[in-house]
Parts: structure tokens; sequence; C-alpha cells
């Protein structure tokens, strides 16, 4: 039988920690006989130091990529036309059966693209969540990647629900979360954090925040005024805007580089609490059983919010302050984020197979 060929577009973080659970799925999938799955990892550059790439291909075993296109440092719309147009002569050259995009990314939103314009099948991984906000450059991409894709990977009902709503012509199909299947595989190996546990795990990175210095001000007094020592893995994007706008650090507030994936992980673990913009931490938090308040303007993941995972407080140091008690808290048991088998049922899919 002749192999699936595919080809995997990543770039940033998050989205290799999706592509190595779904990578070592395949790998799992290789092995039962059924069609083989050759992939190709091509790597955008868009996160391109170790601390925020290099290093999650080590822990998490995620194959290394056949090409790193080495584009970064470049405005949205500069990477967006830089990446589609190497993309393009990438896909050209592999000619692959289907390219398999992760996300909300502007790696993933030029990956789509050119998939589009080669007529080439798109398949995309974490579909449907919707914010309800175009301001979010990540929900633009998320809905072009959704309107093409092929085949619409979805993490819940709810997602799928969103696409149905939007008359998408791609194969719907709800798989479960792949950062479910990521926490499952590595939670055993988190590393230790070195701090007494009872800890506030805060994260801000979105342009929503760090690009309004009201909105970074108003976080940094919010997670001043808790009454806990706050570990504050800081992104690159963060460190520049906190400088830029002269916004002082809190005496409580610890700022580090950003975290391996296992060093997240253990901080998870012992933390009280997280405080973040990001969309995929809430969901690894409750994966861990912990809550998380949100703050950005909205969620992508009011499922969380009817399980008691996450709250909406935005930029609002009172509200940060005032939501603490609510955060030590456990979320429900109840997960509408799938069994952690969203790899495999990825792999069943696009081979076509019945098992």
């Amino acid at each position: 039988m002749n192999p699936l060929r595919l080809c995997t577009v990543v770039g940033a973080r998050p989205q290799l920690i999706k592509a190595a659970a779904v990578s070592a799925a395949f790998a799992e999938w290789n092995r039962g006989g059924a069609r083989p799955i050759v992939e190709t990892i091509i790597h955008t550059g868009q996160h391109y130091d170790d601390a925020m790439s290099g290093v999650f291909f080590r822990q998490l075993g995620l194959p290394e990529p056949a090409l790193n296109l080495g584009i970064n440092g470049l405005t949205p719309s500069g990477a967006t036309a830089a990446m589609l147009a190497a993309l393009a002569r990438v896909f050209t050259e592999f000619c692959p059966d289907v390219i398999l995009v992760y996300g909300d990314t502007t790696s993933s939103l030029a990956a789509t693209i050119a998939a589009e314009q080669l007529q080439r099948p798109m398949a995309h991984v974490e579909a449907g969540p919707r914010m309800g906000n175009r301001d979010h450059p990540e929900e633009f991409n998320r809905i072009v990647a959704d309107h093409a894709g092929a085949w619409l990977f979805c993490p819940s009902e709810l997602a799928a629900a969103n696409l149905r709503r939007e008359n998408v012509t791609g194969r719907i199909e709800v798989v479960g979360d792949v950062m479910f299947d990521a926490v499952l595989r590595h939670r055993d190996h988190a590393h230790p954090t070195g701090w007494v546990p009872g800890f506030v795990l805060a994260t801000v990175h979105r342009p929503q925040n760090t690009e309004r210095a009201e909105r970074l001000a108003a976080i940094m007094a919010g997670l001043g005024d808790t009454a806990r020592p706050v570990l504050f893995p800081c992104h690159p994007r963060t460190r520049n805007a906190l400088a830029a706008h002269g916004i002082a650090i809190p005496k409580n507030v610890t700022v580090v580089d950003p975290l391996d994936y296992q060093s997240l992980l253990g901080a998870l673990r012992d933390c009280a609490y997280v405080v973040t913009d990001s969309g995929g931490l809430p969901k690894e938090a409750f994966f861990m059983g912990k809550r998380s308040l949100t703050v950005s303007s909205e969620t992508p993941w009011p499922e969380l919010i009817a399980i008691e995972a996450t709250k909406v407080v935005d930029a609002d140091a009172g509200a940060i302050v005032a939501s603490s008690s609510w955060a030590c808290g456990q979320p429900l048991a109840a997960t509408p984020f799938g069994d952690g088998r969203a790899g495999s049922r990825i792999a069943r899919i696009l081979t076509g197979a019945s098992r």
C-alpha cells in the first residue's frame, strides 16, 4: 500500500507540543501494519531560539525538521509573505498528499494559503474554537484555516458546532484535544521547579496586552497585589514591552526565561493557579487539575468556563485579585476534550483506515 506523504508545518512553541503528540501517534500507527505515514516536518522559524523551539524537539521526541526556513523578526505581514513564498516552493518540491497545520499562528496562515494556491489538501488540527473578536490576529488565522481545510480536527463538540454554523466545506471530525495527548504522555516526567508549592504561575504574550501599556501595567499591578509569590516565564515580546513601556516588576514577581515543556508541567503541578492570556495554557492547567484566570478580553475556550476551569478577568488588576480565592479551587472533573487519543484518531482518518 502506498504511504501517506504528509508535510507538517510548525513554527511556534505550542505547535511543537501538539505536533510532537501527533507525530508520536503516527509512529505508533506505523508499527501497526496499516497504511504507513511518511511525515516531513517543516519549521518556519517563527520561534527560533533554543528556549522557545530547540529544547522542545529534544524533550518531546519530535523528529528534527527536514527544513528550517529561518523566518523570524519580521512584521506579521512580512512574515506571512516570506513564509508563503518559501512554503510554496517546499510544497512544490515535496508534493505531499496532505499538508498538516496546527492552531492559529502566522505559520499556519501562510501554510494554509500556500496549500490552497497549490490545490494541495490541508488538514487543520485544533479547528473550530472562536473568540468572537477579530481584534485578535489569531482569530483571523484560525478562521482562514478552517474554511480552507479538507479535514477539520476539532478538540471538542462545541468547536465542531462553530464550524457547522459557519457552513465550512471541509470534513468535520471531533477527535479530542492533542494537548491532552501531550500532557498525558509527559506529565510523569515533569521537572521540579525548586519553588515551594502554592505560587502563582503567570504568562503574558498576546499583542492585545503587550502593545497597550495600560493593559500590561494593570496585569502587572494585579500580580503585584496577589498575596503569593508569582513565577513569571517571560516571552521575549513581553520583556521588550515591559522595558519599552517603563513598567516596573512587582517585588513578589520573579521573571524567568520561557520554560521548557517538562518544566512547565512541573510548574503547573506545583502552582496554586495560573494567570495568563495564552490560548493553550488554561487547557494545560485544567489537564493538570488547576484553575486559571484569563487576562484577555475573551477566551477561545468557553468549555473551560462551563467546567469552572477558567474565569475571564481581562486586564483588570482588581478582578485578578478578587478572583484569587476562586482560582485556588478545583475545576470540575468532567472534560469536554476527549480521552487523550486524538493523535491516533487523526492517523486513522487521514489514512482512510476503518480501525
